[in-house]
């Protein structure tokens, strides 16, 4: 099966394969106090340029998200996000229940916050009947696809530290935006003034796992406790670890993101060419937004899986994957043109 579904459908990287088949010898002293693990970490902190970063390794998107959301709050906090956000639409209300804090979800054309639209949120401080803003969090890229720019962020990060809050950003694509907005990630995150953020790589050629990194000595205080408490702290880290250090060493994370958004890229064009598509949102990662007339979605759902994303209207959601080939694209183009010809 080839899917357009997302990019959790998607494969292993063989180098991927190869740095786990290289990692899994011997004994090693477990929960993350072995080489690979130290290894992932002085990566990450090379990439940052700054020895002092902390790096957490956990499972997946949501625990990193909500470990982090942890490190930032209190239970009479409140987050800021954009009501499209992952937190807020697609994690089962674990940021809620698990940080006691609660979410403020802003509307977005996009899915992009500014700092016009998170202002009105910024209100009650010191106010007991009020629960207290501290965390705006972001997506790069956003559940819409979009990309924040540098100057997006550090406007955010300057309206967060104005109000003693902290700017959160979920980078489970993160290699997508940074393939698109062509910027490192030093640049994207703590030359921006990002606080905390993630760093994906089960959807973009990783077995599974997500790295964390703190770049506030406050926020990394308590980090371990919250990873473990949140089921998150895996014994045997060096198979999360060993992934990272080809992954972020060998640019791996770059290269795969940009065959994906070139993928979709490719796809978007050749769906715009076809009479009765259209295309929802910009194309700035490997997501594409679109419309169809519910009797040609019905007959392409026969052969390919996708996910609707706005039922009301029809809108639904196309994803590439770092190992989507032009034979993918154009064998779904085929098909698509053969159904709009036919209604």
């Amino acid at each position: 099966m080839r899917s357009f579904g997302s990019d959790n459908n998607s494969g292993v990287d063989h180098r991927i394969m190869e740095a786990l088949s290289k990692a899994n010898v011997d004994h090693t002293i477990a929960y993350g106090d072995d080489k690979w693990t130290q290894e992932a970490s002085e990566v990450i902190s090379e990439l940052l340029g700054n020895k002092d970063v902390n790096s957490y390794f956990v499972f997946n998107g949501t625990g990193a998200n909500v470990v982090a959301l942890q490190a930032c709050t209190l239970p009479f906090h409140s987050i800021i996000c954009a009501s499209t956000a992952h937190i807020a639409v697609d994690e089962c209300g674990a940021p809620v229940k698990l940080t006691g804090a609660s979410l403020k979800e802003v509307p977005t054309p996009d899915g992009k916050l500014t700092p016009e639209l998170v202002k009105p949120y910024l209100h009650g401080f010191g106010f007991e009947h009020h629960s207290q803003p501290k965390v705006i969090a972001i997506s790069q890229t956003t559940e819409l696809g979009t990309a924040y720019t540098i100057e997006e962020i550090k406007s955010l990060a300057e309206l967060a530290h104005e109000n003693d809050m902290y700017l959160f950003v979920d980078g489970t694509r993160i290699a997508n935006a940074s393939a698109f907005i062509n910027t490192g990630l030093k640049e994207m995150t703590a030359d921006c003034g990002v606080d905390i953020f993630t760093i994906g790589g089960t959807k973009n050629g990783l077995m599974f796992g997500e790295a964390l990194v703190s770049l506030r000595k406050e926020l990394s205080e308590n980090i371990k406790y919250y990873r473990k408490q949140t089921t998150q702290l895996y014994s045997k880290m060096r198979y999360i670890s060993a992934q990272f250090i080809p992954y972020l060493k060998e640019n791996i994370w770059l290269e795969n993101a940009r065959k994906s958004n070139s993928a979709a890229q490719i796809l978007s064009s050749e769906m715009a060419k076809i009479k009765g598509v259209e295309i929802t949102q910009p194309v700035e990662s490997n997501a594409i937004f679109f419309i169809l007339p519910k009797e040609i979605t019905y007959k392409l759902r026969e052969r390919y899986f996708f996910y609707d994303w706005d039922e009301r209207r029809n809108e639904m959601r196309l994803v590439c994957s770092w190992d989507t080939t032009n034979d993918d694209i154009y064998d779904f183009i085929k098909y698509l043109r053969e159904i709009t010809e036919t209604y």
